[in-house]
Order: C-alpha cells, then sequence, then structure tokens
C-alpha cells in the first residue's frame, strides 16, 4: 500500500501545488475497506466460506465445506462483458480507421480492451492513460480504479482538471505521477516525499486520463453491475448451505432401537452399540427391543426456493434464466433463447453507448499526441460488434435483404462481423481479383474483323434502324 508522506501538514481549498494534488486525489483512492473490494470479492467466489452456518456447523463442516461456492456473480458479469467487443473506430468523409486500429494494435488492446471493460463492470470505473513513448508514439495503459483518482472541472461531467495514478513495483518503491492541463509532475520510483518530484509542461494541454464508468448516472458515483445482486446472491447462499447441513445431518433415514441396556465404558460414558454407517444388521437379545427409522428430510423444498432466488437474481441482473441452468424439463428454442435475451443485450447496447464515447476520446488524445488535426474528430464512432446471438443462416439472409436495397457491401462486410483487418484485406482481395480477371481476358481470343465485312459508310444503315434513318441517309447528296 501506498503511504502519503507525513512532513506536509493539511491544506484547507482547492489544491494549488503538486504535492497538495496529491494529497487530495490520494484521499479519494479506494482503500482496503471500499465497497470495489467487496465486489471484487464476489465476482472471484472469494466472499466468506461457512457465513450463514451456525459455529457447531462450521466447526464441524469446515474441512468439508471450506471450499464450497455456489456464485452467479461471476456469471452476471461475464455475460455482459463477453459481448462488447471493439471492433474499429469510423470518422465520417475521412477515413476507414486505418491510423485509429494501428494506435489500438501497438498497445495490445484487442485484449486489454476487454479487461478495461471487466473491471468498470465488477467495481463501476476502470481508466486509460494515453502518452507516447520513447519514439513519440501513443500508448494506450490501462489503469484499474483502485491505482487511481480524477478530479473533474466544476459543472462539467467529462472534463477533467487533474488526474494522479499511484504505483508501486514489485520491491516496495512507489511511483506517483500527477497530470494537470499546464504540467505533468512525476515523483520516481524510491522517492519517498512527492514535493521532491519532476514538474514538466504538459504538451497536449489536457489530461491524458479517460474514465470508464459503468451505469453513470447525473450526479451520482458510478455503481457496480453486482450493486443489487449481493443481497440475493447472499439469501442463495444461505439458503444452499441449510440444503448442504440439512443433508449430512437428515438426508440419510436415521435408525433407533428402544428397550436396550446402555453399555458404559471405564469412565462412564455411554457406548455406541451398532455403527449404523457400517452395519447393514442390527440385532439384539432383548426381546423388548425395538428398531425403528425416523424419516429422511425432503431437500426438494430447498431447490424450490434457490430456484426463486435464482430467478428473481435473474430479473434484477437482466440476465436471461437459461444462464443459470434454472430447473426446467425442457430447452429453450432459438426463437425463445433470443426473446429471453433481449433485455440482456439491450443492457449491453446501453453500455456500449458510455464505454464507445470513452474510447473515442482515447482514440482523439492518440491523435493529439500525434499532433494531427483529428484529436478534435468529435463526429468519430467507435464500431461494436453485434451484441446478439444469431444462426448464421439468420444474419446472412437478413444481410442478403438489406443488398437489395442497395445497402454498401463494406457496410453489408462490417455487419456480418468481420473486422476492420479484414475487410481491410478484403478491398486489396477485390482489387486483385479485377486485376486478374481484366488479365484473363487479354489472354482470351479476340474477334477479328476481315477486310471483306468492313462496314460501308455510305450503306443505308439496315434492320430495325427506323424508316426516319433511311430516309434521311438518302436525302443526303
Amino acid at each position: 500500500m501506498i503511504v502519503p508522506p507525513g512532513s506536509h501538514t493539511s491544506f484547507i481549498g482547492k489544491p494549488e501545488t503538486p504535492d497538495q494534488w496529491l494529497m487530495y486525489l490520494y484521499g479519494r483512492v479506494p482503500g482496503p475497506l471500499h465497497e470495489s473490494h467487496k465486489y471484487s470479492r464476489y465476482y472471484e467466489g472469494e466472499q466468506q466460506k461457512l457465513a450463514f452456518s451456525q459455529m457447531r456447523y462450521k466447526a464441524a463442516f469446515a474441512s468439508v465445506f471450506g471450499e464450497w461456492r455456489d456464485n452467479f456473480c461471476g456469471t452476471i458479469v461475464d455475460s455482459t462483458n463477453e459481448r462488447l467487443h471493439v471492433d474499429s473506430f469510423r470518422i465520417s468523409g475521412e477515413d476507414d480507421g486505418a491510423d485509429a486500429r494501428e494506435f489500438w494494435q501497438r498497445s495490445s488492446m484487442d485484449a486489454y480492451s476487454s479487461s478495461v471493460h471487466l473491471e468498470a463492470l465488477i467495481t463501476g470505473v476502470a481508466y486509460v492513460v494515453v502518452w507516447a513513448d520513447d519514439e513519440g508514439e501513443p500508448t494506450i495503459t490501462p489503469v484499474p480504479g483502485s491505482r487511481m483518482a480524477v478530479s473533474y472541472k466544476a459543472g462539467s461531467l467529462w472534463e477533467l482538471e487533474a488526474a494522479a495514478r499511484f504505483e508501486m513495483d514489485a520491491w516496495g518503491r512507489q511511483q506517483v505521477t500527477l497530470w494537470t492541463e499546464e504540467y505533468v509532475y512525476e515523483v520516481a520510483y524510491g522517492t519517498t516525499e512527492w514535493d521532491q518530484g519532476e514538474k514538466k509542461a504538459n504538451p497536449l494541454g489536457k489530461v491524458p486520463v479517460v474514465p470508464f464508468e459503468n451505469r453513470s448516472r447525473l450526479g451520482r458515483a458510478p455503481v457496480s453491475e453486482l450493486a443489487n445482486c449481493i443481497p440475493i446472491q447472499d439469501a442463495i447462499n444461505k439458503t444452499t448451505m441449510d440444503a448442504l447441513t440439512a443433508s449430512e445431518f437428515a438426508a440419510f433415514p436415521q435408525r433407533y432401537v428402544t428397550g436396550l441396556e446402555i453399555q458404559e465404558d471405564a469412565h462412564g460414558n455411554p457406548v455406541e452399540p451398532y455403527n449404523v454407517g457400517q452395519d447393514k444388521l442390527l440385532q439384539a437379545e432383548d426381546p423388548l427391543a425395538k428398531f425403528g427409522s425416523f424419516a429422511a428430510a425432503d431437500l426438494s423444498n430447498y431447490v424450490t426456493l434457490v430456484d426463486m432466488l435464482v430467478q428473481h437474481l435473474s430479473t434484477v441482473a437482466r440476465v436471461p434464466s437459461h444462464y443459470f441452468l434454472v430447473n426446467t424439463t425442457t430447452a429453450p428454442s432459438g426463437e425463445a433463447i433470443i426473446s429471453a435475451e433481449a433485455g440482456l443485450v439491450a443492457k449491453v447496447r446501453e453500455r456500449m453507448l458510455h464505454f464507445g464515447e470513452a474510447w473515442e476520446r482515447v482514440i482523439r488524445l492518440c491523435f493529439a499526441v500525434k499532433r494531427d488535426k483529428r484529436k478534435d474528430a468529435f463526429e468519430m464512432e467507435t464500431r461494436w460488434r453485434d451484441p446478439e446471438y444469431r444462426t448464421e443462416a439468420q444474419h446472412v439472409d437478413a444481410l442478403l435483404k438489406l443488398k437489395q436495397l442497395d445497402v454498401p457491401l463494406e457496410f453489408l462486410w462490417h455487419e456480418a462481423g468481420f473486422s476492420g483487418t479484414q475487410i481491410s484485406d478484403f478491398r486489396e482481395m477485390r482489387k486483385e481479383d479485377a486485376k486478374a480477371q481484366a488479365d484473363i481476358q487479354k489472354l482470351m481470343p479476340q474477334p477479328q474483323v476481315q477486310p471483306g465485312n468492313q462496314p460501308n459508310p455510305n450503306k443505308p444503315p439496315q434492320g430495325n434502324a427506323g424508316n426516319a434513318n433511311r430516309k434521311i441517309n438518302e436525302a443526303k447528296p
């Protein structure tokens, strides 16, 4: 954990110096008790084990159920994140996104963009830093919300006035970086005092940090996908824990015997006359002894309750019930699956609106690093892959109908799910195909015109050229 220097006194009012900004922003970094860490534990299924068992059951079953988990939180987040795939970026009337794709590929964002989405869905916020490398090329660096804090300009929802990143290497050395519109302030690794950093001018003139906020609300902090799901998840864990405990104590028929003399050991403790778990034959010489058994506990009530809670969880999370494998007699059909996933698809498209706008700001910052005029390309749009799962036949049939409406071929390629790189390759392939076709036509036999078959320019036109044409020709002197 990064510890702020203790030699600085507190201040009142807006921060003015770099070390004051660092102290202020460090106070906004999520601490060890922040609820975002709870969401991370629930996503990984690492919440407290046996949390709802009585103490005697914990002592008895710690070795049996100590690693047990029945966690749906991971499914809730992954069902959304697996449909969030950035395909390309497009600036209307200027380019096909080739330069943006180069920025994207250079920073390996094909993989790490998914990590940004995942972190934002779990904890509520993630960050991306754009800066120039040693060669002057823009680099895109994802940062989790636990290592960064930002400050918005008064009255703005997206313009930042400052951002600070707090990192620590494997040897426990801290590095702190502060960005404002005027300068960049960096405290090198191993320097513990924040007033001993190096201050440089910010060549971009803006804070090169972009927040990715999940479920943003006006005037409210971003919220995790799991915020409303955890109480239901706890109820499922409690009910399932009760079922497991009942399965250990009462799921098997318990036998009893009456009228049998109780035997004691040397210390006066009663001795169990039978090992019910191993002895298949129970007998007694006393004619008054009677044997019987208690009815086994019915665990189906627990199953019914868990199914109901899972259905509630499905409704709150807007995830189809078939993702949770709720007990059913028949598997849903293709049309039923599409209908059931309508809410999930709508939720994913809503996340695309906010995350797409954030990615566009990232690409504009990349152009700013290159001092390209497209740094102000506010008409840029993020192209996402289709979040709706459909059969290939249905998808292609819909695209063929769009083609009949004279929809451009490149748009149909994009809707078919091909990436920007593949579409660029398609263009080159079509050029090569056209060139090869022209070369083949040159190799084919060409029609030859015989000298005797040359058309006579003075001969009137024949066939169905029309009487008017023949009269005009005859009227010539």
